[in-house]
């Protein structure tokens, strides 16, 4: 399996309920959609909600229950063909582009697997929890983060169904949390503080995963990196500063964008974020509440890795690499208090409040994944692991970008520091965004 950092073995009624929680957790998350809405795929990279609500539980039945427990009979024998994400070793599947043809099973037969895997879950962790070994406890936690990755990939996904019907319908219902910034003009924007640089200094620091706990074989090893000294800005880009970058015709203007993203923003017409729509009363954003006002103050999100490396060069700075990121994470600690995360029900960017300390380093963790300048490769000292978990991360190691930081999408007992996330360079239905970096002068 691959190198995880060491799991404690929790007590069975402590690892049921930790599995309960995120295993009901993905439901509530389906739960305001129709059932017509969970077979839609518009694009490759969107997956039906029906299929991530089957895949995550053929990954316990496949990796869990096959494996540790004797004489388990699985669910449906077509279910690993329809189920497999990308896992070669586990032998064919379903295209993933062809995801959005399976009308079958229907949407009640994939909630009846998930309830007799869970049962069968229940049973093995009733009886037979305390003389399982312990790669069963790193496999288990192992398929309860790849879970929480699926329930951020779900909120991604469905906003992207969603934005693709005229109606522009709202995800919420009535009743459910609103945006706590609602309601406030969307052109306010005196009161908003100016972006600071915050020095970091350079040397040779650690990065990579240094706390106990759970990590995926990607934040491994731990390992020395030098950098030299640099700035940092103490928050993301807002929508405010990229439409400035949009009215001074960033879009058209080939010197700030590197070769294929001019290419690409010209064959698809790009003018502005994904979810950006303009129209007579100004600009508007799709959100999950439909289409609203542009929120000014807030984090802008859903950009391509080509847009916000075009906004950096326009504003004459630089996008971080993942390794300044990190090490200035945990130089200024991020601030638990302002931190905005899938619980907090919002599923979209916060302003910062207008007497946000301008020494400090703001939204460091969730709002919006911070594209780095950093190719996505092995950490010095890594080795992919054989069989199918070894596919978990290994084989994506190229032509991908590092992201950092997580977003208003992620559970927040998912990130850490060193987790990182990847893309490849023109992606931007994820929670997007950016912060400016700089060397020192």
């Amino acid at each position: 399996m691959p190198e995880l950092a060491a799991v404690s073995a929790l007590p069975s009624a402590a690892l049921a309920a930790r599995y309960a929680q995120v295993r009901q957790q993905t439901e509530a998350i389906c739960r305001p959609l129709l059932p017509e809405d969970t077979v839609v795929q518009p694009i490759i990279d969107v997956s039906p909600p029906k299929w991530h609500l089957a895949h995550t539980t053929w990954f316990f039945e496949t990796f869990i229950l096959q494996e540790y427990q004797p004489g388990y009979a699985v669910h449906h024998p077509d279910y690993a063909f329809l189920f497999n994400s990308y896992y070669n070793s586990l032998g064919s599947r379903v295209n993933r582009a062809d995801r959005g043809t399976l009308s079958r099973p229907a949407l009640a037969d994939v909630y009846a697997y998930r309830a007799a895997v869970d049962a069968a879950v229940r049973r093995l962790l009733q009886d037979r929890a305390d003389e399982l070994p312990a790669v069963f406890h790193e496999v288990f936690e192992l398929g309860l983060q790849h879970e929480q990755q699926h329930q951020e990939l779900l909120i991604t996904d469905i906003k992207y169904i969603l934005s693709t019907s005229p109606l522009a319908p709202s995800y919420f219902n009535e009743g459910l949390s609103s945006s706590a910034s609602e309601g406030k003009p969307a052109d306010d924007n005196s009161s908003f503080p100016k972006a600071s640089w915050l020095a970091v200094p350079g040397g040779v620091h650690t990065i990579g995963l240094q706390e106990d706990g759970f990590s995926f074989d990607n934040e491994l090893p731990a390992h020395q990196v030098y950098v030299t000294d640099f700035e940092l800005q103490n928050r993301l880009v807002t929508n405010a500063e990229f439409l400035k970058f949009v009215e001074a015709g960033g879009y058209q203007d080939f010197r700030y964008w590197m070769g294929e993203g001019w290419d690409l923003a010209q064959r698809e017409q790009w003018q502005a974020p994904l979810y950006w729509v303009a129209d007579a009363a100004g600009w508007q954003r799709f959100t999950m509440r439909g289409l609203q006002p542009l929120e000014l103050n807030a984090p802008v999100t859903h950009l391509s890795f080509y847009e916000a490396d075009a906004y950096a060069q326009w504003a004459g700075a630089r996008l971080p690499t993942e390794a300044e990121w990190e090490i200035a994470a945990r130089f200024f600690q991020p601030d638990a208090a302002e931190e905005n995360f899938q619980e907090s029900n919002l599923f979209d960017t916060c302003p910062l409040p207008a007497d946000a300390d301008p020494t400090r380093c703001h939204q460091l963790l969730g709002d919006a994944w911070e594209w780095t300048y950093s190719a996505y490769h092995a950490y010095p000292g890594y080795a992919r692991a054989a069989g199918a978990l070894g596919e978990y991360n290994g084989k994506f190691m190229v032509n991908q970008l590092v992201l950092r930081g997580g977003s208003c999408a992620t559970p927040a007992s998912h990130i850490r520091l060193s987790y990182r996330n990847f893309f490849h360079a023109d992606k931007r239905w994820q929670f997007t965004g950016l912060r400016l970096a700089r060397s020192r002068r």
